[in-house]
Order: C-alpha cells, then structure tokens, then sequence
C-alpha cells in the first residue's frame, strides 16, 4: 500500500498544521526586508552560502575543545575569541579601541610605509 493511498492518520493534527502555517507566514512577513533573495544572489554571481566558514569554524572550535588537546578551551574562552574575530574582519576593533581608550589611534591614522 502507497503512503498515498492511506487515510489522513489524525484529524486533530489539521488546526496544529493550520497554526504552524500562519505562524511561518506571518514571521516570513515580518522579516522580509532581512530576508535575502537567493535567486537574486545567485544569478550576480555572489555566494549563496557561508557553509565553508562555518565548517572552518566548527572544525577549529571542535580541535581546541577536544580533552586530547594540550590546551583546550572551554565554552566561553571560544565564545569571546569568536566575538573579537568577528569585530577584525567587520574591520571595528581598532574603532572599539579608539572608543574605548581616548589615546588609542584611530583607523584614519596613517602609517608611513618605506620600501
């Protein structure tokens, strides 16, 4: 027998499916300016997925939080690296600095290069 040839096991599921379906809508509706269009992305030749970073990230996390590590971190040590790793690559730690040490160089400072 087909799963489609079988009866709809439980009516009393229909109004949960019911609720869950205008719950996902509304947020869809809700969120749609944050919502990025993939097809759109996808057609200008940007990245769709940041699933390579991510891997790379869990791979080094899992590595360091292994007890077999000489030095191993533990939750909150990674979590803070992260969040300072996070402000280099937007390119803001210099700025938090400069915030929050009034002395501190700027990010329009600049440095003479020689060759």
């Amino acid at each position: 027998m087909l799963w489609a040839d079988r009866r709809w096991p439980c009516r009393a599921a229909v109004p949960l499916i019911r609720k869950l379906t205008i719950e996902l809508l509304g947020y869809l509706r809700n969120n749609s300016d944050s919502l990025p269009d993939y097809g759109r992305r996808y057609r200008a030749g940007r990245r769709i997925s940041s699933a390579f970073v991510e891997s790379a990230v869990n791979q080094l996390i899992d590595k360091r939080m292994s007890k077999s590590q000489q030095m191993r971190w533990d939750p909150q040590s990674a979590h803070l690296l992260l969040q300072v790793r996070v402000r280099v690559i937007d390119g803001q730690l210099r700025d938090d600095f400069a915030r929050w040490y009034p002395g501190f160089p700027s990010n329009a400072s600049t440095l003479s290069k020689t060759a």
